[in-house]
């Protein structure tokens, strides 16, 4: 450890916020501890990394969640209809804010967790820990796969020539690798905001464009067309446990916002961001969304920015741009980060300019990076990539993991109450809805992939038309 105190702050502080200079865990003395003698980054270190206030921290919030998302629901959406899209919406939206509640809790409750697989040991120990370690990094390289996808789409769309989309790819998976390896998220602070402007920009434009048109871009242009817009749709189970994956996924990354509760000056601030983050992802998606599938039906485009035509088409996936990459580049920087911790923590490499420290930092962003690289080049349909993280890696972080951690903590509500009885049945289901997404969901995708292979949507010449 880099922070040495002297004798004197042995004894533990009760400042209200957390702000105290803090001791070695080894050297602390009595059992009512400061929340500040258990946080991963201490305050006064060389490199300090807590630097994150809570209108920043909503921000970051803001633009892990509302990345992808807000491109793959009016798909999912035309899946669904309108009313099973929009109650979909609602109530995956709901359940993820209130799942990241109790994980958020659950972490100030138990001070010294940085990460979900932290709090997974406190719950089931070691194996637990590396099971939910293991897929919270298939989860945020697969969503760096699908922003790295994302990129080379746009790039795609913004360049003439039908230059490899291999090649966009790599270029998106250099850029993306390189701004990932800035070690604080203070520092990517500046660049959440430009890309969650240049995202929602993005998104907002192709809103408005698609209302001005007489008739979707991608139905045929003369004569009569079927627009294929429901209020309520029935798929099918393998193309509606898709869709249900893709909307969830879209606001289930709560996970990622664990190591940035660690960065945070006051943690206890955790919830205020949470709420500001998640009312205003809900209401943006489920207006866009709405609005995209109402004008465009069953003709709307995977990512929605390829909606409204080929000019709005390059207007819109030039001015996202940035907010594709920032995207992509948290979820790497979460993913680094996290494993990063796992491996330097209490060595005093964690928080000084050595160079174990920055060999490991820039080994994991591009080792981790170019797996991503590779999952982008053999899933290259968005939506189905997208469903896949949410099945397989969010269904077990985001809806069976919390509610066992709130179980955990509330054993005594077994034999409670009425009301407690059934807040703790409640929260057991949880276990038995993730599995169910997990299971289903997973062989739902499986399932879709297969046929898009069959049927050639995927596997043609890499170019535009494979990707819409």
């Amino acid at each position: 450890m880099s922070a040495h105190s002297s004798d004197n702050e042995k004894k533990p502080h009760h400042h209200h916020h957390g702000l105290t200079s803090s001791p070695d865990p080894e050297a602390i003395v009595g059992d009512v501890l400061d929340i500040e003698d258990h946080e991963v980054f201490k305050q006064n270190a060389d490199v300090n990394f807590r630097t994150v206030g809570w209108i920043r921290a909503a921000v970051i919030f803001l633009k892990i969640i509302f990345a992808t998302g807000v491109l793959s629901i009016p798909v999912a959406m035309s899946s669904l209809g309108a009313v099973g899209g929009a109650l979909s919406v609602i109530l995956w939206g709901g359940l993820n804010t209130y799942t990241a509640v109790v994980q958020g809790d659950f972490r100030n409750n138990h001070a010294g967790c940085h990460s979900i697989a932290d709090m997974a040991y406190e719950v089931g120990g070691v194996w637990m820990r590396e099971t939910t370690g293991g897929l919270f990094i298939i989860a945020y390289v697969l969503c760096t796969g699908s922003g790295i996808l994302g990129v080379s789409i746009a790039l795609n769309a913004l360049s003439h020539h039908a230059a490899c989309t291999v090649w966009w790819s790599f270029l998106a998976y250099v850029v993306v690798a390189a701004a990932a390896s800035v070690r604080k998220f203070q520092k990517i602070g500046w660049l959440t905001w430009a890309g969650f402007f240049s995202i929602f920009i993005a998104v907002f434009i192709v809103v408005i464009a698609v209302t001005l048109r007489d008739r979707p871009a991608a139905a045929p242009q003369t004569g009569d067309f079927e627009l294929g817009y429901y209020a309520i749709f029935n798929p099918g189970f393998a193309a509606g446990m898709v869709a249900s994956c893709t909307i969830f996924v879209s606001s289930a990354g709560t996970s990622a916002f664990l190591p940035v509760i660690s960065e945070m000056r006051n943690p206890k601030d955790y919830r205020k961001s949470l709420f500001v983050c998640m009312g205003f992802v809900n209401a943006a998606y489920l207006s866009f969304a709405l609005v995209v599938y109402r004008w465009c039906g069953q003709w709307v485009a995977s990512p929605s920015l390829g909606s409204a035509g080929q000019t709005i088409k390059m207007v819109s996936y030039g001015v996202g741009l940035v907010g594709l990459i920032v995207s992509a580049c948290l979820y790497l920087h979460v993913a680094a980060k996290y494993c990063f911790v796992r491996l330097l923590r209490n060595s005093r490499h964690l928080q000084e300019n050595t160079l174990t420290h920055w060999a490991t930092w820039l080994g994991l962003t591009f080792g981790l990076a170019s797996i991503s690289f590779i999952l982008a080049e053999a899933i290259p349909i968005f939506n189905y990539l997208l469903a896949l993280t949410g099945s397989i890696c969010f269904a077990p972080l985001a809806i069976i993991l919390p509610g066992w951690l709130w179980i955990h903590d509330h054993k005594m509500w077994a034999k409670g109450s009425i009301g407690q009885k059934i807040a703790y049945w409640l929260h057991a289901s949880l276990i038995a809805i993730g599995s169910f997404m997990c299971v289903g969901g997973t062989y739902g995708v499986i399932k879709v992939i297969i046929q898009a292979y069959a049927d050639g949507t995927i596997g043609e010449s890499r170019t535009e038309k494979k990707i819409l």
